[in-house]
């Protein structure tokens, strides 16, 4: 599988507690370096690469039957996400999926982030052969959150198998 935007690693480190293989990208040594301390596993393997293009990681020629961006996709404005998802397709193996979870709500000038509806993302991937198989809207988990008026849509996409038919592994 593939966190991309690992963040802290805990997405990844969940995934390696049950014996799947993990490639993590984060962009940001800030976070990349403690995560990497924090979760030891043999089973992650820590990649410097970013969004939109995933030029290192494209290089490698892998592709991956999940593929996880959870508060990340918000982080891109409108081109660059038009750009990504042909990249974040090409990703994504037969019958594979993309998972993602994109944030709603106030945001601190500090921070870089945009509103975006699920009908763009759902666009996007449907260009690129993928297939919404979820669309979910949700509170926030965090009370502080919900207080101030966050929510997130979860989103999934399913790729054709060889076939052509649109099935979750």
């Amino acid at each position: 599988m593939l966190d991309i935007g690992s963040g802290t690693g805990r997405d990844a480190a969940w995934f390696a507690t049950f014996g799947h293989r993990v490639i993590a990208v984060e962009p940001t040594d800030a976070l990349r370096i403690p995560a990497m301390a924090l979760h030891p596993s043999p089973l992650i393997e820590w990649f410097d690469d970013s969004l939109p293009d995933l030029v290192r990681l494209r290089a490698r020629g892998e592709t991956f039957d999940l593929v996880m961006l959870t508060a990340v996709w918000m982080h891109l404005d409108q081109t660059q996400r038009q750009y990504a998802m042909p990249n974040l397709a090409s990703l994504i193996g037969s019958g594979g999926t993309i998972a993602m979870t994109i944030r709603h709500g106030p945001v601190s000038p500090a921070r870089r982030m945009f509103e975006i509806p699920a009908e763009e993302t759902i666009a996007f991937a449907q260009a690129h052969g993928l297939h919404c198989v979820l669309n979910v809207a949700s509170e926030s988990h965090q009370e502080r959150n919900r207080a101030a008026g966050i929510t997130w849509t979860n989103l999934a996409f399913v790729k054709a198998d060889v076939a052509g038919h649109f099935r979750a592994k």
